[in-house]
This record gives C-alpha cells, structure tokens and sequence, in this order.
C-alpha cells in the first residue's frame, strides 16, 4: 500500500535528521580524535564520547531503528575516515552495546522522565567502554585486557555526564523547531 503524504513527509523529516545527526556525529569524532586523551595518562582508547550526544538525541526523538541506523552510520564513516578494522570493531561493539543500553532505558524512563538524560547517558558510556573491552578481549584473545575495567567505568561516568548535560540542553533547544515537533510524544 503506497504511503500518505503525511507518512512520505514524515519519513522525508525522519531521513534528513538522521543525515543531520549522522554528519554532526562524525564531525563531532573527528574533533574528538584530535585530543590527545591516552597523552593525559588516561586508559589507552579512552574518549569523551561526543558523538555519543547525537546518538542520543536521536534515540529521544526517533525511533529506536532511525537510531540504530544512525549509530551504524557514524561507526562505519568515523571507521572509514580514520581507522583501521580492529578500531571499527571496538567502536562498533561500543556504539552498539551503548545503543542498546541507551535504547532500553530511554524505553523504560518514558524519553528520560524516571531516569534522566544524563542517567541514561552515564549508563551508555559505562556499556560503550565494557562492549569495547569484549571486543578487545576477542581481538587479543586475553581477559586481561578487564584490567582497565575500573578506570574505564569512571571515565564512562565522568564522560557519560558531560554528554547528558549536552543532550538535555540539545533536546530542549531542538523540541522549539519545527522540525522536531511531532516527534516530541
């Protein structure tokens, strides 16, 4: 059955924001590649997670296959643009068990009503960072790569509430534009 013109238009916005997202979202990893966090005596691979803040907005304002999307999309082009395979798989394991884990309680808190933004936020740096650790575990075939765990947990926390607090200024100034209206239910 072919789509109304309110369901065409409504896809339509659906696609330009991804695009939109997408786009910032790398531009926001390449910026986060420029700083030098390892050199600061940081967990070697640690980051700030900026393109995390795209990844959940989306998730407020999109459906959870619109954001999925957008995460394979950031991973593969950030990968593209400046890795090689072994960091495509542990930015792909981190975006994906952060998406899920973000996903989950955005589900549960009613769009960060119970659990909020910078919850929800904290929890997706936490899960980024241990689905990065699996995925290193496979590449070095050695469970004592867990090692870094502890430190890698505060950093998820410390990251985690800088990219909540963006996200909840972000959703705020995003839900006055026209654009993102009727995804504000």
């Amino acid at each position: 059955m072919p789509m109304s013109s309110s369901e065409s238009a409504t896809a339509l916005k659906r696609t330009v924001i991804i695009a939109i997202f997408a786009a910032v979202a790398v531009v926001l990893s390449l910026i986060e590649a420029q700083i030098p966090l390892s050199g600061m005596g940081l967990v070697p691979g640690a980051k700030l997670g900026l393109a995390n803040i795209m990844i959940l907005t989306c998730i407020y304002f999109l459906r959870g296959r619109d954001a999925f999307l957008l995460v394979i999309l950031k991973t593969l082009l950030t990968a593209f643009l400046l890795g090689t395979f072994s960091s495509l798989l542990f930015s792909l394991f981190g975006s994906l068990f952060s998406f899920v884990v973000m996903f989950v309680l955005m589900l549960i808190s009613g769009k960060g009503k119970s659990i909020s933004l910078i919850g929800i936020s904290i929890a997706g740096g936490i899960a980024h960072n241990i689905g990065q650790l699996l995925a290193a575990s496979m590449v070095f075939a050695s469970l004592s790569i867990f090692y870094y765990l502890p430190m890698l947990l505060i950093t998820g926390v410390v990251t985690g509430i800088a990219v909540g607090y963006a996200v909840r200024y972000l959703v705020a100034s995003l839900s006055k534009i026209s654009l993102f209206e009727e995804f504000l239910d």
